[in-house]
């Protein structure tokens, strides 16, 4: 197997190509970040007497700039892996490689991808990431129109002029109209889509997970190919993090915080209001406030416990059960 690193950047690829996994002796190449450099790189790797089938590409996640590319490139019959930058940052630091250049990120991509051998990516079904598309823009346009409204709020106690209310006026009436119809198009698209509209009414069987926080778990659940709970729970980063060093070096546990800060935010607010109306979610509440911990480590158990609850009804297929208790309780 040949591994190849990409480095991502908006405009191009820096690649690197390991051709002996002993020596690393490696071809580098950069293409454009456009479909003509990703056929352009596709004939470079057959240059070099490689198969495609023999070439396993790791790439890191960023931001967007990677999306294309490794569509492309998974269409075209490669292996593909996408790897958190963070985990190839501590790798590097492993190996004792400070420099960092687009050069040298695809060696150690390239690397990285030799010594833990990542798992494969598979793109999500397209309904999928349509519907976390449409989330996405629904969310940006959300943010404008209270941004907006802060504006009016502040135009109301100045001394500002009729021309700058009545624009602000028009603008909150046009984004209420566009968060209004966005959210047409997410109900529709899920009401066509049976497998969306029965997971959907899974989710939202659990007390405390109303219309925003199930469209959000829905479409995290079904973007991602998730093997357990604990894994949905770091991809959002809710699991604790602990910092201890022999006696002396102790630092309180805290949320990884690693992933989307608007899907915390959402679950946040589930799970204040599952705190008092989720039987399972109340009991976890009140049993660590009662062993004297502090209620924002409550919340984020709570949050955690919430996240369980979403990824057992979706896996199991089976509404919410209010009596339900583990097998080890």
């Amino acid at each position: 197997m040949f591994y190849l690193g990409i480095d991502v950047s908006k405009a191009k690829l820096d690649c690197c190509l390991l051709l002996d996994n002993t020596s690393f002796k490696r071809k580098d190449k950069s293409i454009a970040n456009n479909h003509k450099g990703f056929n352009e790189l596709l004939a470079w790797i057959q240059k070099q007497s490689v198969a495609l089938a023999d070439v396993h590409i790791i790439m890191e996640a960023t931001g967007v700039y990677h999306e294309q590319a490794a569509y492309a490139l998974h269409d075209a019959g490669v292996k593909l892996s996408l790897a958190n930058p963070a985990y190839v940052r501590h790798f590097a630091n492993g190996l004792a490689i400070k420099t960092k250049n687009d050069g040298m990120d695809s060696f150690v991509l390239a690397r990285y991808g030799l010594s833990t051998q990542p798992k494969l990516w598979n793109p999500a079904p397209v309904e999928a990431r349509l519907l976390q598309a449409l989330l996405s823009r629904r969310e940006a346009v959300a943010q404008d129109l209270q941004r907006e409204r802060n504006r009016e709020e502040k135009a109301q106690v100045a001394n500002v002029p009729d021309k700058i209310q009545q624009s602000i006026e028009t603008s909150i009436s046009f984004l209420e109209q566009q968060l209004k119809k966005l959210q047409d198009d997410i109900d529709d698209h899920i009401d066509k889509h049976p497998k969306l509209k029965q997971d959907v009414k899974l989710l939202e069987s659990i007390p405390a997970v109303g219309e925003r926080v199930g469209n959000t778990m829905l479409s995290v659940l079904h973007n991602h190919h998730f093997e357990s709970a604990e894994q949905v729970a770091a991809y959002l980063g809710l699991v604790p993090v602990e910092y201890q060093s022999g006696t002396s070096v102790l630092k309180r546990p805290h949320l990884s915080k690693t992933g989307s800060a608007s899907v915390r935010a959402t679950l946040y607010m589930a799970a204040v209001v599952a705190t008092k109306y989720n039987p399972h979610i109340k009991a976890l509440y009140e049993r660590l406030l009662a062993k004297g911990k502090c209620k924002m480590l409550a919340i984020g158990a709570a949050m955690r416990k919430l996240v369980h609850l979403c990824f057992g009804v979706w896996k199991n297929q089976t509404p919410y059960q209010k009596n339900f208790l583990p097998k080890s309780a």
